[in-house]
């Protein structure tokens, strides 16, 4: 009987696993492969690597804590093994490779710095509803203080004081993460 139990647990526990899993799959394949495409020009290889990225994520999810940001830094490192092996020199759009003031990024750099949007933006899911709120309020939304203050009924003060350990909290856990 007891054995019953724990094939239960098992097999329900898997299943809650394969629906994350597949929530992940339908959230990110898309970005990944646009991401893929705009470096590697090839559509057929960037499937094939996105493909790769995600069948690994599948075969050692139990082992990774963070799956957004692995598959980010898994498809940025089969992308550079792919461009060193094949010596192409990928043709990416001029969104990505131009910073606003006119200086170009290297590949390495853009696909360090996609790694660390998505990595933030995993951070800040992970955090509590009334958190995600001021952040969005305020760096997504572009609200003062005093504005954030009329909408959530927090004084002046707490709302800057929230912000203030919320964004030191997010760049320590980066840190951690080695992520600068």
């Amino acid at each position: 009987m007891l054995k019953r139990i724990a094939l239960t647990k098992s097999k329900s526990v898997q299943r809650s696993k394969s629906g994350a899993f597949l929530e992940l799959f339908e959230e990110e394949e898309q970005p990944l492969l646009r991401f893929a495409i705009s470096l590697l020009e090839h559509r057929e290889v960037a499937e094939e690597i996105v493909q790769d990225v995600f069948l690994k994520l599948h075969l050692n999810w139990e082992e990774i804590e963070q799956p957004r940001a692995w598959l980010y830094r898994s498809l940025k490192n089969q992308i550079l093994n792919h461009l060193r092996d094949e010596r192409l020199q990928p043709q990416a759009n001029d969104e990505l490779e131009t910073e606003p003031d006119g200086k170009s990024e290297s590949v390495p750099e853009q696909l360090t710095k996609l790694e660390a949007i998505h990595l933030v933006r995993g951070l800040v899911d992970a955090l509590p509803e009334s958190d995600r709120a001021l952040i969005r309020l305020k760096y997504f939304d572009g609200m003062r203080y005093r504005e954030i203050s009329e909408q959530t009924g927090l004084s002046v003060g707490n709302v800057g004081y929230r912000l203030h350990h919320l964004v030191r909290g997010l760049a320590k856990k980066l840190h951690s993460l080695r992520m600068d």
